[in-house]
C-alpha cells in the first residue's frame, strides 16, 4: 500500500470517528459498550474535533514529497497511533468496552504498523 493510499485511509477513519464523536458521542460509546455522561461527552467531543485535525493533516498532506515535513508529519501520526493503541489495549482488557472495542484497537494497531513502516526509508530496487 503507498503512502498516499494510507494517508487516505486515514483520513477517512478520522472523518467517521471525529464526526459521531462530535454529534453523537453517546451513541457511539454505548455500542461500544462504555458508559456515558457530561465527562464523557466533553471527553469524547474534544476529541472528534482532534480527529478532524488529524483529517485535514492527513488529507493535505498526502500529496508530499519526501522532505523533512512530512517525515515529521509520519513520525507524528506513529507515535499518535502508538500510544493510542496502548491506551486502548488497556481499556480493552480492563472491560471498559465490550467485544466491539477490539475494533477501535485493530485500527490502532493497523495504522502504527503501516506508519511504523514508512518511518524508515525505502530502498529503490535496483534496475
Amino acid at each position: 500500500m503507498g503512502l498516499k493510499t494510507l494517508m487516505i485511509i486515514k483520513a477517512v477513519v478520522c472523518l467517521v470517528f471525529g464526526l459521531l464523536l462530535l454529534f453523537v458521542p453517546g451513541t457511539l460509546l454505548v455500542i461500544l459498550g462504555s458508559s456515558y455522561g457530561p465527562g464523557a461527552a466533553i471527553t469524547a467531543r474534544e476529541y472528534g474535533a482532534a480527529l478532524i485535525g488529524v483529517l485535514m493533516l492527513t488529507w493535505l498532506a498526502r500529496n508530499a514529497e519526501d522532505s523533512t515535513a512530512r517525515r515529521a508529519i509520519i513520525t507524528n501520526l506513529f507515535v499518535y497511533d502508538g500510544v493510542a493503541l496502548i491506551a486502548m489495549l488497556i481499556l480493552q482488557l480492563s472491560g471498559a468496552m465490550n467485544a466491539l472495542g477490539w475494533g477501535v484497537v485493530f485500527i490502532y494497531l493497523f495504522f502504527t504498523v503501516t506508519f511504523g513502516y514508512y518511518m524508515f526509508p525505502q530502498k529503490k530496487a535496483a534496475k
